[in-house]
Formats: C-alpha cells, structure tokens, sequence
C-alpha cells in the first residue's frame, strides 16, 4: 500500500445542536467515503446520538454538559464531570489510536480536544460563528489548524493556520434538485414555505406561525413545512387544533417536531422563516432560499443577530426582530414575497451567490495531511 492509498482512523466530535452537529457529520460522511475508520465523540443523550447511529458510525460516549453560570456548587459539579470526560477520551485515544481529532466547537467537543491536547494528537477546529465560541477560543494555539466560517473570526483565533472556506455542508445540498425533494416529500411541484427554529425549535416562530397556516393554504394554495422542534410539537398541535381542526386532512401541510432529512426539506423550499444561526444560513444559501430571518436574542455574542444583518446586507434575505414576530408581520413579509416574484427571485439568486461548497473538502485534505505526518 502506497503513502497516498492508506487509510487513516479519525476522532469526530461536537453536538448538542445542529450546528455543532451537522459540520461533524458532513466531514465524517466526506472521510468515511474516502475509506477512512470514524469514531464519532459525543454525549448518548444528545441529538448527536441519533443521527450517528443512523448513519453507522461507532459512537464513544462521554457525558459531559454546558458550563452552568453563577451557582458555584454546579460548577465544581460541572468540572468533575468534564475532567472525568477528559480522562474517558484519553482511554479512548489510548485504544484506538486515531492519527487525528476534528471538532466543530461547544462543550459536547471538549473532552476529546483537551484529550487529544494532552496526548499530543493532531487536532483540527471548525467553529460556524463570526464571534467563536470558547472551546474554539481557548484550543485553538494548540491546533494543527482552525477551520472557520467567517473572514471576522480570525481575529480572535490563536493560529497562524486558518482556513476561512464557510461552514461544512452535507453533499446532498449539492446533488438533490428541488423536483426529487418535493417527491421525496409526498409535495407537489410548486412553492413551498418552511416554517424552521433550529434543531430546538423557536417558540415565538411556532406561536407567530400556527394562527396562519390554514389562510397560507387555503388562501395562497402554499405548501407548507414546518419543524417545531421537539420541545415545542406539543403546545404547536393543541394550538393548531384550537385553531385549524381539519388540519391533518390538509396535504398542502406537514408538521413534525423534526425532520432527520433536512437537505430534503429545504431543498424542496422557496421561502422560510428561520432562525440564524450560521450553518442554518449556510443551509439556506445552498438551497436557493429566499429568508425571513428571526434571529435568537439571547444567542452568545449576540451572533445570530450579526448574522442575519449580514445577510440582510447582502440581500439575501428579509430580517425580523423576534420582538416583533407575529400573524400580522409574518404574513405581510410572506405576501411580499409572493406578490413580487422578481424580488423573490433576486432574493434566492443573492443567497445562492453566498453559498460556498468546498468546506468539507478543504477540511478532509487538511485533517488527512496531518495523518500522514
């Protein structure tokens, strides 16, 4: 066997959200492909857990949570449990060797880069946000490289290595056209609307959303996708229905706490109604997607707000305060959009000039480089 066909063993870390998750999960699929063994690290009560074992993966599990804030009790507690997930990594790395770690940021992704600091095994960093976050922060001299969503981030990065290429994306987003993803969906073939808060959910989306989704259907023949998280699918279906009984009868409607599949989903939209998270807006910008962004107030840094006036800037999408989200402002800025199908259009054509596709090839070429040193 040659330099160039061995084959490479790979921690892959990072969860808790989509964010963390879905970045991971695209560059473990582009290593996977290549012939290379994946362990995926990560918390088994996590969503993190279900979509590994979807996909195959051999999942290492370490408990480990966010850092609690003011309560010092919780936070000698919190560190117990994170050294505890540390020395859980090192046994890990100790048995099965990997020639490197990729983590994309959060808590759930600190033991196995403190692991792999303290082993002294290649490490690589992706963080999705323009402000990153502190796991990439603190880890990031010691790294072999710094893989990073936004040009900005770099200057709170410790490392000459950077690459700025955007946020990871699953190949799907590429490949699958919108005709086969409405099929796929049991939809027909013309415009639909996404109704989305992240993998959490955003009750103030949900609540805005569910008082007018009958008048979207019946009114404007829309189809109509709306993930309302696991937390929130309760209060959404006693609301709807209060408000719209016959609403399971309705095929131009589908409401699910979360879809496994969200390359599909978006893939099959024209419009949504969205948080802004950074690999949701990458997402978005690989599907063609005109945005209504209603960015989480109290996200770190107040990143999702930057975010959605970035793209607000670039024209790629409309901007909504989550103060001001209800039927009213909703439907007015979906009317818009469909009343002016030339902004509409120009609007999913300024999005898609956004989107940037080579992220998990540059990250898989850098991660196998330090393989093979």
């Amino acid at each position: 066997m040659t330099q160039t066909d061995k084959k490479y063993t790979f921690f892959i870390t990072g969860g808790g959200t989509g964010g963390h998750i879905y970045p991971a999960s695209a560059v473990a699929d582009s290593l996977k492909d290549k012939g290379h063994k994946i362990f995926y690290v990560g918390n088994p009560d996590n969503l993190e857990f279900s979509i590994v074992s979807q996909k195959g993966y051999d999942f290492l599990p370490v408990n480990v949570h966010g850092m609690p804030r003011g309560a010092k009790l919780a936070l000698v507690k919190w560190g117990f449990e994170l050294g505890i997930a540390v020395l859980k990594s090192v046994g890990y790395i100790m048995k099965y060797k990997p020639d490197a770690v990729f983590g994309t940021g959060g808590y759930v992704s600190a033991p196995a880069l403190l692991a792999a600091k303290i082993t002294k095994t290649p490490y690589m960093l992706h963080d999705c946000d323009a402000k990153p976050g502190l796991v990439t922060r603190k880890l990031s001299s010691g790294a072999a490289a710094v893989s990073l969503a936004f040009e900005c981030a770099k200057k709170e990065i410790c490392n000459k290595n950077c690459l700025i290429g955007g946020n990871p994306i699953r190949e799907a987003f590429k490949t699958l056209t919108k005709e086969d993803a409405r099929k796929n969906l049991g939809l027909q073939n013309r415009t639909t609307l996404c109704i989305m808060g992240g993998s959490q959910g955003a009750r103030s989306i949900n609540d805005g959303a569910v008082k007018i989704l009958e008048k979207l259907s019946k009114d404007y023949n829309l189809q109509i996708i709306v993930q309302t998280g696991k937390k929130n699918f309760s209060r959404v279906i006693e609301q709807l229905i209060k408000i719209y009984p016959e609403y399971e009868a309705d095929k131009n409607l589908i409401v699910k706490p979360y879809f496994d599949d969200m390359v599909t989903v978006l893939k099959a939209s024209d419009i949504a109604i969205s948080r802004s998270g950074s690999l949701s807006l990458s997402e978005l910008c690989a599907s063609g997607i005109a945005s209504i962004l209603v960015p989480y107030p109290h996200a770190a840094a107040d990143h999702q707000r930057k975010n959605a006036k970035y793209m607000q800037e670039k024209g790629a999408a409309l901007y909504l305060e989550d103060a001001e989200v209800n039927e009213k402002m909703l439907l007015e800025l979906i009317s818009y959009l469909l009343d002016n199908p030339a902004e509409l259009s120009k609007i999913q054509q300024n999005a898609i000039s956004l989107a940037k596709y080579d992220s998990v090839n540059l990250i898989t070429e850098e991660l196998i480089g330090f393989a093979k040193s």
